[in-house]
């Protein structure tokens, strides 16, 4: 393995950091301690980064002093790496290491292979997944330490209190979600979250996602879509739809004057020029999904949100019980999001139970196979438009009427714009609540309502309701 080191570089890019110790955070940015091959030098990038925590000079006497502690000061070592003359570019030198370090990981993942494939006995889908999350590490750049430790913890909080300070205290976080409201309870999605979008048939659950991802693809950034329902053209048709303001069904048909052909033109010549990627593979499971988000965003690493519509249609890795697929497939998506930081956002349908109570707004207990994904998620949205119903019991008057041999007129009139809430029916960083929107319904499209106080209720408050004026 001699082509995979080289001690002299390795010694030089030392020397280099104790002769001009400004340089420690450029090569810290992209070396970690384990990529140096030889183990005292990897104890002296460790002793350099605790005198860089530590507000101490990273020079010969502290970092002696920390390897010392440590029972690991080697004496000759360090005079060879003193005597070394520093780089008059330290950035080439830093990739070659890099680069070697990698390599290493690959052998060892080849060694790696072979175990997890035929001592271990597993299943090839589960052994393909093992080696890809492990591939995706190396390439990734991943710390390979068992934990994180306080120092590092605390400045990277910090960074990101200074960050949130930049912004101009805005209130959102993570990822813009295009509504006032929603942003004003979640502040955004995080890196990591598992968003669960849930709603019973014909709400709008996935109108409202692709709105979601409207507002990523406005931001310049990327969404990867996985959708198991319609194809890849059919979310297209809504995204213009919602886009242009022209009704779906015109764009359907093509029913269009020449206003909405240059407004649909012009779209489109937008649209192409987004990071959106779909996968309308109707047979996806989580390995198919993890398989090809890995990769996408390896090659792509501007993807930002990932959108599965929906949950229930993906299919079970066995022959195994389907709460337990559920729960398999819940957690899966979890761990992906924190590997890959980003948001994971998947759609759920709700149980039929909802239909008989009087208040229809959905719950928790609502979800099917509740337990896994209520326990995995860090949100759980629930999209409800009362319109839907009233319109349903309306039909319903209508049909018992004519059965009877009567005349009905109703007093229902379906609007253009109908009122609509979306619940935030769990929250684990914030409060739970609802945002207030009006759903335009030609264009499939979820809008802001003007002026409508935020309504919020706290986790673990029996009734605490706060009006709070929209952002």
């Amino acid at each position: 393995m001699e082509n995979l080191h080289n001690i002299n570089i390795e010694r030089s890019i030392l020397s280099s950091i104790f002769f001009n110790p400004t340089q420690f955070e450029e090569v810290a940015s992209r070396l970690k301690a384990s990529d140096f091959y030889l183990p005292a030098h990897r104890y002296m990038f460790e002793a350099m980064e605790a005198c860089e925590c530590g507000d101490l000079p990273i020079d010969e006497e502290f970092v002696r002093k920390k390897l010392a502690q440590e029972n690991r000061f080697d004496e000759e070592v360090m005079l060879e790496v003193i005597s070394t003359n520093p780089l008059p570019s330290i950035a080439p030198y830093v990739t070659e290491v890099k680069e070697k370090s990698i390599k290493r990981e690959l052998v060892r993942l080849t060694s790696d292979i072979t175990e997890i494939a035929v001592e271990r006995d597993m299943p090839a889908k589960d052994v393909v997944d093992v080696i890809q999350q492990k591939l995706y590490q190396i390439t990734q750049e991943a710390t390979d330490r068992e934990f994180r430790e306080s120092p590092e913890m605390v400045r990277a909080t910090v960074a990101h209190i200074k960050e949130m300070k930049l912004r101009g205290n805005q209130g959102v976080v993570g990822l813009d979600t295009g509504f006032k409201e929603l942003n004003h309870l979640t502040t955004g999605f995080g890196e990591g979250d598992l968003i669960i979008v849930a709603a019973r048939p014909a709400m709008g659950k996935t109108a409202f996602c692709l709105n979601l991802a409207q507002k990523a693809l406005d931001l310049n950034k990327g969404v990867a879509i996985f959708s198991l329902e319609m194809p890849a053209e059919q979310l297209m048709l809504r995204m213009l739809s919602a886009k242009t303001s022209i009704p779906l069904q015109k764009i359907k048909v093509g029913n269009l004057n020449d206003d909405e052909w240059t407004r649909l033109s012009d779209a489109c010549n937008v649209m192409e020029n987004r990071k959106l990627f779909v996968d309308d593979n109707g047979n996806a499971d989580i390995h198919h999904v993890r398989s090809k988000l890995r990769k996408l965003k390896s090659k792509h690493p501007e993807i930002s949100l990932c959108i599965i519509d929906y949950l229930q249609l993906m299919g079970g890795t066995g022959n195994k019980d389907r709460h337990l697929e559920v729960s398999e497939m819940s957690r899966g998506l979890k761990l992906l999001a924190r590997e890959l930081k980003m948001p994971v956002l998947a759609l759920s349908q709700l149980n039929r139970g909802v239909e008989s109570r009087h208040d229809k707004r959905p719950m928790l207990s609502d979800l099917r196979e509740s337990g896994a994904i209520e326990q995995d998620a860090d949100m759980i949205l629930f999209v409800y438009r009362d319109d839907v119903y009233r319109m349903r019991e309306e039909k319903e008057k209508e049909q018992r009427a004519r059965a009877e041999g009567k005349e009905y007129r109703s007093t229902f009139f379906e609007k253009p714009e109908e009122e609509s809430e979306v619940i935030v029916g769990k929250n684990r960083n914030g409060p739970v609540g609802i945002a207030n929107l009006m759903f335009q319904k030609a264009c499939t499209r979820f809008v802001d309502r003007g002026g409508v106080p935020v309504e919020i209720i706290y986790e673990g408050a029996k009734e605490a309701k706060i009006e709070v004026t929209p952002i």
